[in-house]
């Protein structure tokens, strides 16, 4: 895979969890700012100041950079970030400068005469880590200007990552503001003031739509971010405007008048060329920042490394030293008091949003045949309909009717239509009914699909996924330059590595004692990944395999070779091996092939071998093949269940056609007999024999099946019916391979993805449990929009059918039964913009109370979700002040760690959920749950 971005021009590109700028005023000395080691030995017997433009300015530049840290840049929109800067301002101005100009001036009232060489002293070591865009971060240290800078420059990023190892990476924005540009002699002004920001890393195009035509002639657009794959459309614009101008216009032209959609083009491109950067979080502001004062005050006593100067203090210059660094820790807790307070609400669980389930029709039909007609007869059942068609699954004829066929027994699922994906959106109040169908939901789902950035997803499932997974496979965005991807990916060495070094280490816990993680990646981050993961691995082995992901090679400007290969790093214990069941020599089936025949010609159909077209008996409760019955003789033929109670599996095709078995009647009992015959809950399949056993995995996969064009960007084309939906797609092979070699002969494994992409994670899965019969789950996480368009899509469509074209379900293609949740988690941007602040008279704290400490303990935060009597003592919950579509009971599962078993209806209203029991026994109320539960999604 080839996943490229532009170069971030320079450190000063590094943002902070909220936008700012740290532009110093007119007139300021620049030599000074950001490079302590031009002090001279001079400057250790005399203050030895810069001379200031006017008296107080090193005081006035050493407030305006913490103000500009804490207020920031203007910038428009709806954010968390900026409602967040909007009422923190008042803690600058009413609490920390107030609080620092009385201690300073205590501080100073021996030597009056130090106070300008305290202020530029503070100044010139607080702006090396405030970045122009406001981020705290090991940018102009001390040790950086003496020692990294002589080998590394801005150009050539350090190749570890120093600058950003002490940061959360949370995303990367522009900073747009309304603006007005002249193009073509037109001008237009471009209204950002309800442009909402991205909530997390995921990539979203601008849209752009004409607002108004001002007196003055000026084009007036309100500017958002797309949604669900909302683009501008430039011919609507030039209409929209052409409507406006009062003159009359030729009706079936434009004049010049209007402008061209060059012209438009060129002026969105100029609005959009405004700051971008990267935002961090500090993890410990106050560590870093004090240890960073520390080094900074020993090179400032003693010179730099190996130039340290023979000097004699003073009684009075120590003094003056004592409470430069008195002043700078308390400037340093006030600075980590409010980063903190961002830390944690990175840190904090998330709630679950709009969860929703996607089940076949089989799983219903075999716990409760009339819920399926219910489903017919409901009103959703027609937008659900649409959805088949849209996804290619059903013909524009499809009614409620072709469900069902007629048999002696009644009627049953159509065999074509059993794996048909019910979508529980369009079901609401039907949802807690088909759920109830389940004695033990959280094991009877295939997998979920969590729509979050992934950080925030790993945090919030890590207790109820802890040591579950078996396999981690992530495909990153990689580090390159060469074009643009789908992915914002604006990242250099130290940028992606602190990116790729948090989740990897918020995800090693997952995995359960023979776990194993795999990470597709590249030539340009291999080394330094390799060299991240054994921070974090050590007691894993590590291993490369070589992938021939691209056989015609990629030819980049500037290349040396043309580029054939990607790697795939492989961690596991060192007890482990990976091995692969890989066919021997000549042979080409599989350890466990389906038994039905699927293909075309008539000795694949019932009409060509009859003797191969009969009944195979299952055992529901042992879930085991224990029988068959004789070929019929006649078309009409005994179905469900047999009067002993066993299941009738006949060989249906999903296209209804009547198929045959790979063996005859009489061997088919032989196969029986021997145990070859494997029910997997939906299928049949046969355990084939001369297989080779499982071979060492090979470090270098050349076979033609890992081509991520035919088998990645293809695959997708056919199943979607659209080409270009995701950039390079991996092979869907190169997946199954990964996977299937660490998982091996654990078929009931769980396999985590958390940069899922298109899915092709999924699609790997449910493509081995259709091979061999097993149940393995899946995890996969995705922040952008196409987890909606693309990754949801391709579940169900691979569901329904393994073969596609052109976005049409193929005749011959099988589908497999399964059942999935889907959800969204509440975001960090989402908890900034709910979240309360006071920013009134009460930022006055006690005067027995430290400012830094007191601060946030009486801020609401989240506790608007709370009712409190005193009176009566209680404590009622209602989360629907917070969001409207929580989903309690997967919130709790995953904030307890406790599996859901049940969730029983509220007898008041049995479409509502009323109590959740897991799988421990326990159980809680969803309808008025314990305040003391929740406290760390709401209060922290």
């Amino acid at each position: 895979m080839e996943r490229r971005a532009r170069k971030v021009n320079s450190a000063k590109d590094y943002g902070h969890g909220t936008p700012r700028t740290n532009n110093p005023p007119a007139g300021a000395a620049p030599t000074y700012e950001g490079h302590e080691h031009q002090t001279t030995h001079d400057q250790h017997k005399s203050p030895g100041v810069p001379r200031p433009n006017s008296e107080g300015q090193w005081q006035k530049r050493f407030y305006e950079s913490l103000k500009n840290l804490f207020i920031g840049a203007r910038v428009e929109g709806q954010s968390g970030y900026i409602n967040l800067m909007r009422i923190k301002a008042g803690y600058f101005e009413q609490v920390m400068r107030r609080h620092l100009q009385k201690k300073i001036a205590q501080a100073l009232q021996p030597f009056p005469d130090f106070r300008e060489e305290l202020f530029h002293k503070l100044y010139t070591f607080f702006k090396r880590y405030f970045t122009e865009s406001g981020s705290i971060g090991f940018f102009f240290t001390p040790y950086h200007q003496s020692i990294y800078e002589q080998v590394y420059t801005d150009d050539r990023d350090v190749m570890l990552f120093w600058k950003t190892a002490r940061l959360y990476y949370v995303k990367t924005d522009r900073l747009f503001r309304s603006m007005t540009v002249k193009v073509d002699g037109f001008c237009f002004a471009f209204d950002v003031s309800t442009l909402e920001h991205k909530k997390a890393n995921e990539k979203r195009e601008l849209v752009y739509a004409f607002k108004e035509r001002q007196s003055d002639g000026t084009l007036v657009f309100t500017v958002t971010y797309s949604e669900k794959g909302r683009t501008t459309r430039l011919d609507e614009i030039r209409r929209a405007i052409k409507g406006a101008i009062k003159d009359a216009l030729p009706r079936n032209r434009y004049t010049d008048a209007v402008p061209s959609e060059e012209t438009l083009e060129r002026a969105f491109r100029i609005f959009e060329r405004q700051s971008e950067v990267d935002y961090f979080i500090c993890k410990d502001a106050k560590s870093f920042l004090r240890e960073q004062f520390d080094l900074w005050m020993w090179q400032y006593l003693l010179g730099k490394p190996g130039e340290e100067h023979q000097t004699e203090w003073t009684e009075t210059r120590l003094k003056q030293l004592q409470a430069l660094k008195c002043i700078a820790y308390r400037v340093i807790d006030f600075i980590a008091a409010f980063e903190d307070e961002l830390v944690k609400i990175w840190n904090k669980p998330k709630f679950v949003l709009r969860s929703g389930y996607v089940l076949t029709l089989d799983r219903i039909q075999e716990k409760d045949a009339a819920l399926v007609g219910k489903l017919a007869a409901h009103p959703g059942f027609t937008e659900q309909v649409k959805e088949w068609q849209d996804l290619g699954m059903v013909d524009e004829g499809f009614t409620s009717e072709a469900l069902w066929e007629k048999n002696l027994m009644g009627k049953s699922l159509h065999p074509r239509y059993r794996f048909l994906p019910i979508d529980t959106r369009y079901f609401k109040d039907l949802e807690l009914e088909i759920l109830s169908l389940f004695d033990n939901l959280d094991e009877a789902l295939d997998g979920w699909l969590i729509k979050s950035e992934n950080y925030q997803a790993l945090n919030t499932i890590l207790p109820k996924f802890r040591e579950r997974v078996k396999c981690i496979y992530i495909d990153p965005p990689y580090n390159t330059a060469a074009s643009e991807i789908i992915y914002l990916n604006r990242y250099k060495h130290s940028s992606w590595l602190s990116m790729m070094a948090d989740r990897i280490q918020i995800s090693e816990p997952l995995l359960g004692p023979n776990g194993a993680f795999a990470i597709a990646i590249d030539d340009l981050e291999m080394a330094n990944l390799s060299l991240l993961v054994d921070t974090h691995f050590d007691k894993y082995d590590r291993a490369v395999i070589v992938i021939n992901h691209h056989p015609a090679g990629a030819g980049l400007a500037g290349a040396m070779l043309s580029r054939t290969h990607e790697y795939v790093l492989i961690v596991a214990r060192r007890e482990s091996k990976m091995t692969l069941r890989l066919p021997g020599e000549g042979e080409s089936s599989l350890a466990l092939i389906a038994f039905m025949r699927t293909g075309t010609a008539d000795s694949n159909l019932r009409k060509g071998r009859p003797n191969s077209f009969y009944a195979i008996l299952i055992d529901e409760r042992t879930g085991t093949v224990v029988g068959a019955e004789p070929p019929p003789a006649s078309s009409d033929y005994p179905r469900g269940k047999t009067p002993e109670g066993l299941l009738r599996v006949y060989p249906i095709g999903s296209d209804g056609r009547e198929r045959v078995w790979r063996r005859s009647y009489e061997s088919c009992l032989r196969e029986i007999e021997s145990g070859n015959l494997i029910w997997n809950g939906r299928n049949i399949y046969l355990r084939t024999q001369g297989i080779s056993s499982w071979r060492p995995v090979k470090s270098n996969w050349t076979d033609k099946k890992y081509n991520a064009g035919t088998y990645g960007s293809q695959v997708l084309t056919d199943i979607m019916g659209e080409a270009s939906l995701f950039s390079y797609p991996k092979s869907v092979h190169t997946v199954e391979d990964c996977i299937q070699s660490m998982v091996q002969d654990e078929k009931d494994s769980i396999i985590l993805d958390y940069f899922a992409g298109s899915g092709t994670t999924a699609h790997a899965v449910i493509n081995l449990n259709r091979q061999d019969g097993g149940r393995r789950k899946y995890i996969l996480v995705e922040m952008a929009d196409y987890f909606s368009t693309v990754l949801l899509p391709r579940i169900k469509k691979v569901i329904f059918s393994d073969k596609w074209r052109d976005g049409k379900a193929q005749p011959d293609g099988q589908g497999i039964s399964h059942f999935v949740k889907y959800y969204e988690l509440e975001q960090y941007e989402d908890t900034l913009r709910r979240t309360r602040y006071l920013d009134d008279d009460l930022f006055t704290p006690p005067a027995t109370q430290d400012p830094c400490q007191y601060l946030f303990l009486r801020d609401p935060k989240l506790l608007g979700a709370l009712e409190v009597d005193l009176e009566q003592g209680t404590v009622q919950v209602d989360l629907s002040r917070l969001y409207e579509d929580i989903d309690l009971a997967e919130t709790l599962s995953n904030l307890t760690g406790k599996w859901i078993k049940r969730i029983h209806p509220d007898p008041d209203d049995p479409t509502k959920p009323g109590k959740v029991e897991f799988a421990d026994g326990t159980t809680e109320d969803l309808k008025n749950p314990d305040w003391r539960l929740i406290k760390p999604l709401i209060w922290w």
